[in-house]
């Protein structure tokens, strides 16, 4: 049904003009590699969709007023639509965008450490640049976040609130969770050269929209690593918490010498993942740093974890707070600041 209804679409939109352009991400890699990220989509060539589309995606706050959620949502991808990858200016190969026209693949490539740029180019097109951060493989320390209910101030577990936040409520109302982007702020500065990054289950349709909120919150850059919307062929909805397992796993198999700073909330999943994350991958987890819903919060949430299963688990440590100031003190105290 799926194929179907977008095979209805596609043949609307190039009936009205419309052709494959890139959406680019921020990516990020080692000095042998790189992953790039974006998605292909219809848009129509010479009525400025595509470049609204693109400063919309690199968080061009300047160039965007009011947006609805909704529209994030009524965007039509290219499926497996081949896009030619060009890193600082030199082509290194062509990619193929997956099923829901993401494009996310290794390129190999010999880089220095430090922010590069990635050209993707579908045909007939100049190409959209994308920044790609290469980690210095001395690097021993990394950041990764969650994003609702941690940073971003949200209710998407409970159903009802979720379909308002995502589709009806304009971006701009969203918060930020107070003291985390100085939080964040004196952790890169204490940490210079550490990866930043931010895995949510939001869907990759909403990446533009995060961008804007982590820009206008001064959060520090860094790639977004997120899920695909809609049906499986098993289920009508992926599973978030096998996207962020799988994540993890994969970023400690990337870079086995770096020890994470895993952010999140004690809603209801975080805190069982990055339980079961540091009990295989102690090595790769400098500490957890879980932020406490208000009762109202954890109300909206669905109620608060019980995972609880933290306690000196191969010696990684915990800890808690309400909002940044609580978690700066908290993991000052533990030698992280």
């Amino acid at each position: 049904m799926d194929d179907w209804v977008h095979g209805r679409r596609q043949k609307r939109a190039l009936g009205r003009g419309k052709a494959p352009g890139v959406i680019p991400y921020i990516g990020y890699g080692s000095t042998e590699w790189v992953r790039v990220l974006g998605r292909v989509l219809y848009l129509k060539p010479g009525t400025g969709e595509d470049d609204a589309e693109t400063k919309r995606s690199r968080a061009d706050v300047a160039q965007v007023s009011r947006v609805r959620g909704w529209r994030s949502f009524t965007s039509l991808h290219v499926p497996y639509h081949t896009v030619r990858v060009l890193i600082d200016g030199a082509a290194i190969t062509e990619i193929v965008s997956d099923r829901g026209g993401v494009i996310d693949s290794i390129v190999p490539v010999s880089l220095r450490p430090g922010w590069h740029t990635v050209t993707l180019q579908t045909d007939g097109s100049d190409g959209v640049d994308a920044p790609v951060f290469v980690s210095d493989p001395e690097a021993r320390f990394g950041i990764i976040s969650d994003v609702d209910d941690t940073i971003l101030n949200t209710a998407l577990p409970k159903p009802l609130v979720a379909a308002w936040n995502s589709f009806v409520l304009d971006e701009h109302a969203r918060t930020s969770t107070p003291g985390m982007p100085v939080l964040y702020d004196h952790l890169v500065a204490r940490h210079v050269g550490a990866p930043v990054i931010y895995l949510s289950t939001g869907a990759w349709n909403v990446a533009p929209a995060l961008s804007r909120f982590l820009e206008r919150n001064l959060y520090p850059v860094g790639p977004l690593l997120l899920t695909d919307w809609g049906p499986t062929t098993d289920r009508w909805f992926r599973s978030g918490t096998e996207h962020k397992l799988r994540e993890l796993g994969r970023l400690a198999r990337e870079f086995p010498d770096v020890k994470w700073l895993l952010i999140g909330d004690d809603g209801q999943h975080d805190e069982q993942l990055y339980h079961e994350f540091a009990s295989t991958h102690p090595d790769n987890v400098a500490a957890v740093a879980i932020r406490q819903l208000s009762v109202g919060q954890a109300v909206l949430a669905g109620g608060r974890s019980k995972a609880r299963l933290h306690q000196d688990v191969s010696g990684v440590p915990w800890v808690y707070g309400p909002d940044g100031a609580t978690l700066h003190e908290e993991l000052k105290a533990i030698g992280l600041l």
